[in-house]
């Protein structure tokens, strides 16, 4: 073991991660999705999620006022959606429209589910905590739901290495599922 720079530790600790699609929504109706690593179950009674979005990107300003969102776990099949969702913003344009992704209605509200998700969670933001350059966002999940698909695999962001096929890449970027 050798003493390192916390970036260096976190690139080894980092990959591969899973995923997740968060879908929040503007005051005019339009669903926005970003692509996240950083989110974790938080409570199983009631069921929580946290999500940890920077301050700077536009679905901040969205969850901050509607106090909703989706979070959906993607399948391999959306491997060039969620890195297409990750690198661009959804203040100009709609994601979901550009990268012809599949949706329907939820229950909790106007917010869409994933329908080439391996699983989405509606959630009611409970509380928001600062965290550095971030915020958290807890959610309370009120409705879940699954593909019908049973072997449709969760999609990853993995290293290049011959453990993993690449599905998806974009400079730093890279997306797949352990062979």
């Amino acid at each position: 073991m050798i003493q390192c720079d916390y970036n260096s530790a976190v690139k080894r600790m980092s990959r591969p991660s899973r995923l997740a699609l968060v879908v929040s929504q503007s005051e005019d109706g339009r669903a926005n999705i970003i692509t996240l690593v950083w989110f974790m179950r938080t409570s199983k009674e009631p069921p929580m999620f946290a999500i940890s979005i920077g301050i700077t990107r536009y679905s901040h300003k969205l969850l901050s006022k509607s106090r909703k969102f989706v979070l959906a776990i993607p399948s391999i099949k959306m491997a060039k959606q969620v890195l297409q969702c990750g690198t661009t913003s959804g203040e100009d344009i709609d994601k979901i429209k550009k990268f012809n992704i599949k949706v329907k209605r939820g229950k909790l509200s106007d917010i869409p589910i994933l329908l080439d998700a391996v699983a989405n969670f509606e959630c009611k933001t409970i509380t928001q905590i600062r965290s550095g350059d971030h915020t958290i966002f807890i959610g309370e999940v009120k409705y879940s739901w699954q593909n019908e698909n049973e072997n449709l695999n969760q999609l990853l962001s993995i290293p290049e290495n011959k453990n993993y096929e690449v599905l998806a890449k974009d400079g730093r970027y890279v997306l797949g599922t352990v062979k």
